[in-house]
């Protein structure tokens, strides 16, 4: 936004420049002013409950004390430890409790500041790591439409999402994707659907295209949240397993959104009983209260860069922050906090209540599809004649002065609490956003 456009009250277009250049925020509608536990209050003083973990990242709710604390007290006892060369005790205690929780043979752990920095590291790893086995023909990545990877070069390059990449250019060289999974056929499905599991055979498509040495990895979400929550289809996560072991493809779940009990496990291949060669993760590992990513990786990819002298670089990449302390603080608290009120499997206790309450919007008016899994769904609404996205973004307008906190992504309505939300919780939030899209006609 020009620095000399002076805004209408209710236009936060240019939130992402500098805070200086915009005096009129505090007057601004839809400002957050403070949270705890399930809400938000914002600038007027109402109460928000918030039905989306912020941005899919607060599963433990806002303000929780031990996680607060954690953080406080790291900053003043280690506030900054460099991560080249060096290392400090709590990135390797938060590193031995994420192995702990992680599907078995995920052992070893690539700090990141955020979860596209955490995509771009299992890709330039996935990279490496064939190179470092003498493969170095292996360079394609294989994405899916309507996938969503982060904003990095190589996450947009790899994601699907048109919207995301239009603007940047050619991006990446060598990247191919698979089909997504959102079949008509689909529509209403309580859960994993059942029908969409061949479209994993498109990998033996691209592989019969490209040849299965130039292939590096395959990278994809479990489930697929920011383009408006597609469940895999039953079947599905298993074929690409077994297409990607068959020909020497490291498989990599991009679980930024699932992680950390989003389906009812800590991950989402625990719950769907597919284990992959890396898993990034980010939000939920601090409950958004520090930035900070993650790489797991298994112990072959780890062992393939340790061939050499103890005093030379096994990988020429990281980050200044990653594992910052006060991020590593945060995050054994989050676990902690997680441990405590078992809620990595919370979801699958709520899911039938959540479930049923989400699928009795059905009948409102112009919702064309309902999809849930675990403490997640998606309500899709038919779009207004050439305004695509604009009937969800009025529904999340008149949601939001109702005192509900909602997401959009086009014309589908996201909805992914936090894990802490109880049954009368939910039955607030899903009556409320039904009042909602009965008042948007």
């Amino acid at each position: 936004m020009p620095l000399d456009r002076k805004p209408a009250p209710n236009d936060l277009s240019a939130f992402w420049m500098p805070f200086t250049a915009n005096r009129q925020f505090k007057q601004a509608p839809r400002m957050l002013v403070s949270a705890q536990d399930m809400h938000y209050t914002a600038a007027d003083g109402r109460t928000v409950l918030d039905g989306t973990a912020g941005l899919w990242c607060c599963n433990a709710g806002h303000c929780r004390p031990r996680i607060t604390q954690a953080v406080s007290e790291m900053v003043g006892t280690l506030d900054y430890a460099p991560a080249f060369q060096m290392g400090h005790p709590t990135a390797f205690e938060l590193a031995n409790r994420l192995v702990d929780i992680a599907p078995e043979g995920m052992e070893h752990v690539f700090y990141t500041n955020s979860g596209s920095e955490a995509v771009d590291t299992a890709l330039k790893i996935a990279l490496a790591y064939h190179r470092a086995r003498g493969e170095g023909s292996r360079t394609r990545l294989i994405g899916r439409e309507r996938g969503y990877h982060g904003v990095g070069f190589g996450g947009i390059s790899v994601g699907g999402i048109v919207n995301n990449r239009r603007v940047f250019g050619s991006l990446l060289a060598g990247v191919d994707h698979l089909p997504h999974t959102h079949l008509p056929e689909n529509r209403m499905t309580r859960g994993q659907p059942e029908h969409g599991a061949h479209l994993a055979d498109e990998l033996e498509r691209i592989v019969a295209l490209h040849g299965a040495d130039t292939i590096a990895a395959v990278i994809v979400e479990p489930m697929a949240g920011s383009t408006g929550v597609l469940l895999p289809p039953k079947g599905y996560l298993e074929r690409l397993r077994e297409i990607t072991r068959k020909h020497g493809i490291l498989l990599i779940f991009d679980e930024v959104i699932t992680g950390f009990g989003r389906l009812g496990s800590p991950f989402a291949a625990q719950h769907f009983g597919v284990v992959p060669d890396m898993i990034t993760c980010a939000k939920g590992l601090t409950n958004g209260v520090i930035p900070m990513g993650a790489v797991l990786t298994s112990a072959a990819i780890h062992d393939a860069f340790m061939q050499g002298p103890e005093h030379v670089i096994e990988l020429f990449h990281g980050y200044t922050y990653s594992g910052n302390p006060i991020a590593s603080a945060a995050g054994i608290a989050t676990l902690e906090t997680y441990a405590e009120e078992g809620l990595l499997t919370r979801a699958a206790q709520l899911e039938a209540h959540w479930e049923k309450a989400l699928h009795g919007l059905a009948d409102h008016p112009h919702v064309v599809d309902i999809r849930n899994m675990g403490l997640i769904g998606a309500v899709e609404l038919a779009p207004i004649e050439g305004q695509p996205g604009k009937r969800a973004f009025d529904a999340f307008l008149r949601a939001f002065e109702a005192g509900i906190l909602i997401r959009v992504t086009g014309d589908i309505i996201a909805l992914s609490p936090p894990l802490i939300i109880t049954e009368a919780q939910i039955d607030e939030l899903i009556a409320t956003l039904g009042k909602v899209l009965k008042a948007g006609g």
